[in-house]
């Protein structure tokens, strides 16, 4: 695949390079950056449309500010692309995401110019505060710069560090990348905000900042500037933007793809700035590659693709994904059920819940990047007597803790948590894995936790869920296709806290929990043909335990293992406690917890990050072995 031609471009080593150029070679270094970028993620696949909305930002940012000394904090930090291609490592970029390359989001062990590690939405504010307290307090640190997007400045994090911030009054810059899209159209009083600051462009308005700023303008900007400043000055007088009433300076909205707007106004904010400025640019998402532009989601997370045509490569699937089995099963139970609503935090399709808006608009609610809002939200309505399903990636999920724990567990209210992408997620990394839930719930008093082994268990799972009233009850499933069963016609309402027994041996039991089933029997073939007798069994449950099949693994066995996607203080510790509290090893009992270690495993394909997380099956068979005090044989049924 040809490269494209990039002569300004190959001039940039780094940011200090940018800070040698005129205006004009920084906008043809923009235009050949954006290139760069297309090819290299049609190579690697991965977050497109942002990165792309952020070029010329990414430009001007660091030749106007001395980066690495200044610090450049992106938000969430998949829009880092272009950042990472100016900062050293466009040799490294089409390692993208992929096992021992670059990190699809800013990482500190990476780079210099990656202050500040992200992956979840909302912390840039905050994080770039901490920076310039740091600076103001002695440290060797320069400006703090954070570049946040209008999807994720709906959180809840970010208007908590607006509000300290402009409360400080340090000099800070926040830019505010409105692109009026995020991953989904975003939602709530924040977007219609910006939105009309967006109709009513140009608009150059600074407090401190504004003497012979507005005369430096476009004439077009510059015709209009009146009725714009009074849209920010206000109606009312003497009020201002919702920025302005933080404390901020508030400079735009200027448009993020003219450089002839952006540097001179990053230029004069740097060099009058004060206190807390925010910048608000405009964007488009996925800006100069028409597919990406024109895609319902801008190109949001791309396969590999032809960089011509932008058609996507995917391989066709021999199974459904465990997603849509999600989204489907709970749009037919609700066609049955009046009660059922569903919450979601700014991911309508990737949690599958899309499939019942299309169908029941009106008991689907997307709240924005909000978790902890979306929590008590079901809360409130599970209060109310409506079925609430609250869809969110387990990783997610964690964000809105403290309210699982007080607005629902201790309430006993019944909130369907419908946990996706729960285990190891492949390229997006340790940031979106879902290693956590299963220890996070599992100690929560009253909590009943169930986790899918396919899709048909899956299937089952949602129906429990809707027919369970008793308390909060969590169900987890894997990103990615199912396994290829057979499926229901509808789910079946499962007996709590009983699980099933698949295969019955007499040397060592394998109790599983979730999706790592299948590798389980992998692991049990093995043993078998070594001339070991091996019982399966799908736990269903973490919690309640089905403890009669516990005792009874424990007691007709030499050897017991337990098998989870999730960490250190799960589903094993769980079997554990109870077998300890029943005395189970009074009189000693070989049992092994399989779960993933205690660090974080780095980005790869899923198989590898489960080999190098010690959970393949010839892992479950060594471990056997082990339990067993048996001599290792290595048979690879791979």
């Amino acid at each position: 695949m040809s490269r494209p031609d990039t002569p300004n471009l190959d001039r940039v080593a780094g940011p200090a390079d940018l800070r040698q150029m005129d205006d004009r070679t920084l906008a043809h270094v923009a235009d050949e950056l954006r290139s760069e970028v297309i090819s290299a993620v049609s190579e690697t696949g991965g977050h497109l449309g942002s990165s792309l909305g952020v070029v010329e930002l990414s430009v001007a940012i660091h030749a106007v500010f001395n980066t690495p000394m200044d610090k450049l904090i992106w938000d969430v930090g998949h829009q880092c692309y272009p950042h990472k291609i100016l900062t050293g490592r466009r040799d490294r970029i089409r390692t993208l995401r992929q096992k021992d390359g670059l990190s699809g989001f800013t990482k500190r062990s990476e780079s210099q110019y990656d202050p500040f590690g992200a992956a979840h939405s909302s912390t840039s504010i905050s994080a770039a505060l901490g920076f310039a307290v740091g600076r103001d307090m002695g440290r060797p640190t320069g400006d703090a710069i954070a570049v946040i997007g209008d999807g994720s400045i709906s959180a809840g994090m970010a208007y908590e560090a607006m509000n300290n911030a402009g409360h400080d009054g340090r000099r800070l810059f926040v830019i505010l990348n409105d692109n009026e899209m995020s991953i989904a159209p975003p939602v709530g009083a924040m977007s219609s905000y910006l939105s009309r600051l967006y109709a009513n462009e140009p608009l150059a308005r600074m407090k401190s900042l504004a003497e012979g700023f507005e005369a430096a303008l476009p004439a077009p900007m510059r015709d209009g500037a009146k009725r714009a400043r009074q849209l920010v000055t206000g109606a009312i007088q003497g009020s201002g933007t919702l920025f302005e009433e933080l404390g901020f300076d508030y400079i735009g909205p200027i448009n993020g793809h003219d450089m002839d707007q952006l540097l001179p106004v990053l230029r004069a904010a740097r060099a009058r700035a004060t206190g807390p400025v925010l910048i608000h640019v405009c964007t488009v998402k996925g800006k100069g590659f028409a597919p990406a532009e024109t895609s319902a989601d801008k190109g949001h997370g791309v396969s590999k693709f032809d960089p011509v045509t932008g058609q996507q490569s995917k391989s066709k699937p021999n199974a459904p994904s465990y997603t849509k089995v999600f989204g489907e099963t709970l749009t037919d139970e609700a066609a049955r059920d009046p009660d059922i609503v569903a919450v979601t935090a700014a991911m309508p399709s990737g949690t599958g819940v899309s499939v019942l808006a299309e169908r029941f608009p009106n008991r689907v609610f997307d709240v924005g990047i909000a978790e902890q809002h979306a929590v008590t939200f079901a809360a409130g309505m599970a209060a109310s007597g409506l079925k609430p399903f609250c869809a969110v990636y387990s990783t997610f999920l964690q964000r809105g803790y403290d309210q699982v724990v007080h607005d629902v567990a201790l309430q006993g209210l019944p909130v369907r948590f419908a946990i996706d992408r729960a285990g190891l997620v492949g390229a997006d990394g340790a940031t979106h894995a879902g290693a956590f839930d299963l220890a996070y719930l599992c100690n929560l008093p009253g909590f009943a936790v169930m986790a899918a082994a396919d899709e048909a268990e899956l299937r089952h799972m949602v129906a429990t869920a809707v027919a369970y009233d008793e308390g909060p009850i969590a169900f987890r499933y894997p990103r990615g296709n199912g396994t290829g069963v057979l499926m229901p016609e509808r789910g079946e309402v499962l007996e709590i806290g009983k699980g099933r027994v698949l295969r019955e041996g007499s040397d060592v039991a394998i109790l599983s929990l979730g999706a790592h089933l299948d590798e389980c029997e992998a692991a049990a073939d093995q043993l078998e043909q070594q001339g070991v007798s091996v019982t399966i069994a799908d736990a269903r449950f973490a919690k309640p335990l089905d403890m009669e099949l516990v005792l009874q693994l424990a007691r007709h066995h030499k050897a017991l293992l337990t098998v989870e996607q999730g960490a250190q203080g799960g589903f094993g510790a769980m079997v554990l406690h109870a077998l300890a509290a029943r005395g189970a090893f009074d009189k000693g009992l070989a049992i092994r917890t399989l779960t993933l270690p205690d660090r974080f495993i780095e980005q790869a394909g899923p198989d590898d990050m489960y080999a190098d997380a010690g959970l393949t099956r010839l892992d479950i068979v060594h471990q056997a072995q082990a339990a067993l005090g048996v001599e290792q044989k290595v048979v690879n049924l791979r």
